[in-house]
């Protein structure tokens, strides 16, 4: 079965992609640089997109969030607001990761990677299909470019290998029109390290 209508949140990172699908083709709102306000933001965004959609959101066969990694503030309010959509339609919940995001702009294999601070970063390579063939994890500078030589590297982020410049609302509208019934389930937060607040009290 083929799912239709929906409604797809990214507040993973410092842009703001809301999309949304009714029965003509679908919406899609993109800010660049919300300066991580997107707790002032998206809602509105939200609004925008379903009208224009011409959907209600008890319309969605489903809601779906990017669950990260990220900023860990960030990917909490998108996960949080469509947990909330998801309770008070009782309709289900598909998630994507922030590297589907960037892996959907491949044609062919990729390592998708994401800045993660401090000279590391967070990867993850996909086959042709798009199915994971090297997990996740969080890496430093040297095995980045180890992996770099394996993989075409698509980022949003500059990095010291080449990489090509992914579009993550059009990467997120590629993976959401890509899900089945199967996939849709529950809905968490994927963090592949500790918040820095989280290592200092360990550290203390």
């Amino acid at each position: 079965m083929r799912l239709k209508k929906y409604l797809a949140i990214d507040t993973s990172s410092s842009y703001l992609t809301v999309a949304a699908q009714g029965e003509g083709e679908a919406v899609l709102l993109f800010e660049k640089d919300g300066a991580l306000q997107h707790s002032v933001r998206l809602m509105d965004a939200v609004d925008e997109a379903l009208s224009r959609a011409g959907l209600r959101p008890q319309d969605c066969d489903f809601f779906c969030a990017v669950t990260g990694p990220g900023s860990f503030t960030g990917i909490r309010i998108g996960v949080s607001a469509v947990k909330g959509f998801c309770e008070a339609t009782g309709k289900p919940a598909l998630g994507r990761t922030s590297f589907q995001t960037l892996a959907y702009n491949a044609e062919g294999k990729a390592l998708a990677a994401i800045a993660a601070g401090r000279g590391n970063y967070y990867v993850c390579g996909f086959a042709e299909d798009k199915s994971v063939c090297l997990e996740p994890a969080y890496v430093g500078e040297e095995k980045l470019r180890e992996l770099a030589a394996d993989f075409p590297v698509f980022s949003c982020d500059a990095l010291p290998v080449p990489y090509v410049q992914a579009d993550p609302a059009a990467g997120l509208l590629r993976a959401v029109q890509a899900a089945r019934e199967g996939e849709l389930g529950d809905l968490a937060a994927f963090y592949l390290k500790k918040s820095q607040a989280e290592e200092e009290r360990e550290r203390r």
